[in-house]
């Protein structure tokens, strides 16, 4: 994978972070803080778009796409709670969220035999 490919790779996972833990975060607004259908919408239109933006990354492996996504929804998930919400993850969510990020590098961008 090269330097341009693993960008766009880098932009794609951050962009799918954001339609999904985005899109979850309002469907949790719309019903656990009875913000009404139209947050629960926005929130479904959102899982939607994720689904498609994972579709865009440049390895065509489903499996590799979604494991490697599953670090980086664990540190997403944690920063968003962050900013959105004032949660303040301590010495063990941040270590752990770094080993997902290890992980997804492992996963996406170890070289391998074409």
């Amino acid at each position: 994978m090269g330097c341009m490919d693993t960008l766009r790779s880098v932009a794609l996972f951050v962009a799918a972070a954001v339609l999904e833990i985005g899109g979850a975060w309002l469907v949790w607004q719309g019903v656990r803080e009875h913000r009404g259908l139209a947050w629960i919408g926005g929130g479904v239109i959102a899982l939607g778009l994720y689904g498609f933006v994972a579709t865009l990354q440049p390895d065509a492996n489903f499996g590799r796409i979604l494991a490697a996504y599953g670090g980086v929804f664990v540190a997403g998930s944690l920063l968003w709670g962050m900013v959105a919400d004032g949660f303040r993850p301590d010495r063990y969510d941040v270590g752990g969220a770094l080993v997902c990020l290890v992980g997804v590098a492992v996963i996406m961008y170890a070289p391998r035999a074409a």
